[in-house]
This record gives C-alpha cells, sequence and structure tokens, in this order.
C-alpha cells in the first residue's frame, strides 16, 4: 500500500512526534536519525532532508513537545472557572499523576541541556512561560479576593519547583509513591502557596480536606504525620 503524500509541515510534524517518542524510549544520548526514520517506514535521507542533524532534530522535537505542554496549559488555564479551579487542575495536569512519558523526556532534556545551549534554552523557555502563566492566574485570584497571595512570582517559583522535584523523584524510582499521594501533595502545595484552608481548596470534587496532607505514613511539607495504611502506584 503506498503511503499518502504529505505537505512539507505534515512531514515535519510527522518527524517531530516520532523524535519525541524514540527520545522517551531510547535517551537523548542513545536515539539517531535510523531510529525515526525506521518508526516510521523511511529513508534516513528523507530525515536529513527536513533536519540537517542529530541535533537540529532533538532540540526540534523538544520545542514541539514544549509548545504542545504550553498550549494545554493555556487551554486550561483559559477555562471559564474560579482562579483557585484553573490553577489546581494546572498543578494536577503539571504534576507527574499519567505524565510518565512525558516526564522521562523532560528529564532527559534537562540532562541534556547541561551540555546543549540550544536545548537549555528550549527548557529554559518552557519554564519561565509556565511561571508566567500561573504567575498570571494567581495574580487575578488575589486581585478578585478569592486568596491572598502577597508574591506570586514567588508562588510559582515554588510550585513548581516542588512539582519537578517530585516529577524527578517518581519518574527515577517508579513505585515509590502512588498516583493518589502525589495529588494530595500537589493539592497540599497549592493549598499552602494560597492560604486556603483544606476544606475550600477540594470543594466540588469527591476529595476530603484531610487528604491534602500527604500519603499514608509520609509527612507531607509543613504537614502532619499520619497514620499508615497500604498504597500503592496506580
Amino acid at each position: 500500500m503506498a503511503r499518502v503524500r504529505l505537505s512539507v509541515a505534515e512531514r515535519r510534524e510527522e518527524l517531530l512526534r516520532a523524535a519525541v517518542e524514540q527520545i522517551e524510549a531510547r535517551g537523548v544520548g542513545a536515539v539517531r536519525i535510523a531510529d525515526v526514520a525506521t518508526a516510521l517506514g523511511v529513508s534516513n535521507a528523507l530525515v536529513l532532508y527536513h533536519f540537517s542533524s542529530k541535533e537540529q532534530l532533538v532540540t526540534a522535537a523538544f520545542t514541539h513537545a514544549a509548545e504542545g505542554d504550553l498550549a494545554r496549559l493555556r487551554q486550561i488555564l483559559r477555562r471559564r472557572s474560579s482562579a483557585v479551579r484553573r490553577l489546581r487542575a494546572a498543578v494536577r495536569w503539571y504534576a507527574p499523576t499519567g505524565r510518565a512519558k512525558g516526564w522521562r523526556l523532560w528529564i532527559e532534556g534537562w540532562a541534556a541541556s547541561l551540555r546543549d545551549p540550544e536545548l537549555r534554552q528550549v527548557a529554559h523557555t518552557l519554564d519561565q512561560e509556565w511561571k508566567r502563566a500561573l504567575v498570571e492566574v494567581i495574580t487575578e485570584g488575589t486581585a478578585a479576593g478569592e486568596f491572598h497571595c502577597a508574591d506570586p512570582m514567588a508562588a510559582a517559583w515554588r510550585l513548581t519547583a516542588f512539582l519537578d522535584g517530585l516529577a524527578v523523584q517518581t519518574t527515577a524510582y517508579p513505585g515509590s509513591l502512588s498516583r493518589a499521594a502525589m495529588l494530595r501533595w500537589a493539592d497540599a502545595a497549592l493549598v499552602r502557596e494560597l492560604g486556603l484552608p483544606d476544606a475550600e481548596s477540594h470543594v466540588g470534587d469527591g476529595t476530603t480536606a484531610g487528604e491534602a496532607t500527604g500519603p499514608p505514613g509520609t509527612r507531607a511539607p509543613g504537614g502532619p504525620v499520619r497514620e499508615p495504611r497500604a498504597s500503592g502506584r496506580a
């Protein structure tokens, strides 16, 4: 069966999606032009026609992934709901609770960016855009009287730093923390930053105020230790 002829833009999109998948599976250091070509059933020459080197392809793949993440974030934060609900949805989406492959990609990117200035710029731009988007909604919620936050930028930094660290831990050590526990910790971080009562932060989603303090048998940062019970990773 003959392959469908794609436009230049469509072919480039296809190559970038395949490159992201191969980086997630193999890592930045091990991935080759041939891996991307084989995954799509095309020649190495076709990949190199669109991207003159592996380095250019990898940088473009990370840029593609970053733009997709930012588009999803903006979609969440533009919903017609309160600032608290939008922030909570964004934090839950950002948390490593179902985007394990995506987090492997970004951890690979962070590591590679230590040696690659172009990748470092891509990662830095994504990080700054995330913080800027959170700051805007935190500022909006404060102005509307939903909560009080004296320093939205500092709050955005602390939230993203906490979630980034949680992602590294749970991606590097699979099974170390359950999905439910990660959601509770993410919620608790947002509660602390916005000065919300626990009950208010969970209105309308079926969870309880006590679940925001951390997983059983552990301590959420700044929270009380809870009695242990069985827990597993989703």
